[in-house]
């Protein structure tokens, strides 16, 4: 299989921005494989590009990429030249990529794409084997960011867990966990302590890290890591936290309490709680940088750059006729977080939700938070080749309301076709009710695309 898949990549230079994203995406069948070792001999070959720039590195089951937007978003406000490497994307593959708000330029990709081209096939004939689709994305960014835009900071997602994942090779000036949670469970571990100590794999030697995480086990394992590291936590609930003042949908005003200030009033226009949470820890970030790298962020910066943050997909409004819902909750924590914005912000009298998932999420603990809530469910499968079938996941559903009657109450429409099952959705969703779609990002990039029209949309890793 190898060899056969090793014949059909493209030899010499590509030519062009489709030939180099296909080129990185075809690298998918060798797979996530955890560790350093290929990214660290890419790295070397390049003469280690990522020495030269400040990380920020957060890592965190949800929430990553809102708290990744607050952080660059005030960063830019306040005249910092910043980067921003996320993942998975929804609208493009250059989303992945952003300097300064706005994504890498395709013939740029292109030439780093040729530049690492040579230095992939060369450890691919070596005992480490090929790099993965991830590590060539990841190494991407890395010379993007130190050899054509020189940012003061880079906003640094990780992609997985944390202590193997490749983003791992940096060396941060702040470490941040947004939370722990039941997601990625047959790889990072069967328990939330297991989950925990591959979050913390992120925290350095001396290196400040700043966290949201709450449930007890989790604690123990980020502050014992934190120790041993000899590094400053600093946790939500204990050196920091954030009291709403007023919540309506789009707009969240609230208090930030921290070790060092309080600040108020501040306001985001994410909804959701949880969205509250992640501002916090952005805010409790940027003060740290301030007591230690003498980051300068005016409170005025710090003001509007929280109002202005978005995230696509997350809690996000794309059609108002119908009123249509996006929000990818695709594990047991988002789709709680999920339900209680749909029952504290939120208002409508029917709410139709349309759910589509992949074959290896935790798909009963997600729907025991959406059944409850829901007047009509409809099922659908996204375009994607991990697809959890969407009748397979309706016997599911029937099985959970022979044991919950009183979750049996709403209609269920199984329809494969994501398409089809948007059709259904807008025809189901009066002027008074709200229409959802939840579930993996992979449905919502495809839904997302439709609503608003985008003919320039790609979607995945």
């Amino acid at each position: 299989m190898t060899e056969q898949f090793n014949e059909q990549r493209p030899a010499g230079p590509l030519h062009s921005y489709t030939d180099a994203v296909e080129w990185i995406t075809g690298l998918i069948p060798f797979g996530i494989r955890p560790g350093l070792d290929r990214i660290e001999k890419l790295m070397e070959l390049l003469d280690n590009p990522h020495r030269r720039l400040k990380f920020i590195h957060v890592a965190g089951t949800n929430g990553k990429g809102s708290t990744c937007s607050y952080l660059t978003n005030v960063l830019l406000k306040s005249g910092y030249d910043v980067g921003m490497f996320t993942s998975p994307y929804i609208t493009k593959f250059t989303n992945r990529f952003q300097y300064n708000g706005i994504d890498i330029e395709e013939e740029t990709l292109l030439k780093l794409a040729n530049d690492l081209k040579p230095h992939v096939e060369a450890i691919a004939e070596t005992e480490l084997g090929s790099p993965t689709m991830f590590e060539v994305s990841t190494a991407l960014a890395i010379l993007f960011y130190a050899k054509v835009t020189y940012p003061d900071y880079v906003v640094w997602e990780t992609g997985l867990g944390g202590r193997l994942d490749v983003t791992n090779i940096v060396h941060p000036v702040v470490s941040v966990i947004t939370n722990i949670g039941h997601d990625h469970m047959d790889r990072l571990g069967d328990t939330l302590a297991a989950v925990a100590s591959e979050k913390a794999g992120i925290i350095k030697a001396g290196i400040p890290v700043v966290s949201a995480v709450s449930q007890p086990e989790a604690v123990a394992v980020i502050k014992q890591t934190a120790a041993d590291k000899q590094s400053t936590l600093y946790l939500l609930g204990e050196q920091f936290g954030e009291t709403a003042i007023s919540v309506q949908e789009d707009e969240q005003i609230f208090r930030f309490d921290g070790l060092f200030r309080s600040i108020e009033p501040l306001t985001i226009t994410m909804n959701g709680a949880h969205q509250r949470t992640n501002a916090a820890v952005a805010v409790m970030t940027l003060e740290v940088l301030r007591q230690y790298n003498a980051l300068v962020v005016e409170d005025e910066a710090l003001e509007e750059g929280l109002r202005s943050a978005a995230w696509a997909g997350r809690l996000e409004m794309a059609s108002r006729s119908p009123r249509i819902l996006l929000d990818g909750a695709h594990n047991p924590e988002g789709a709680e977080t999920l339900a209680d914005a749909l029952r504290n912000t939120y208002s409508y009298e029917r709410l139709h939700l349309m759910m589509g998932m992949l074959e290896n999420k935790n798909h009963q603990d997600v729907l025991k938070h959406i059944l409850p809530i829901v007047d009509t469910l409809i099922l659908t499968e996204p375009d994607f080749r991990m697809k959890k079938d969407a009748s397979a996941l309706a016997d599911l559903v029937s099985d959970m309301r022979i044991q919950q009657s009183e979750a049996s109450s709403f209609e269920l429409i199984v329809e494969p076709d994501y398409r089809a099952a948007l059709q259904k959705l807008q025809q189901l969703t009066g002027e008074t009710d709200l229409g959802v779609v939840t579930g993996t990002l992979y449905l919502i990039a495809d839904v997302r695309s439709r609503l608003l029209y985008n003919s320039d949309s790609e979607k995945g890793w």
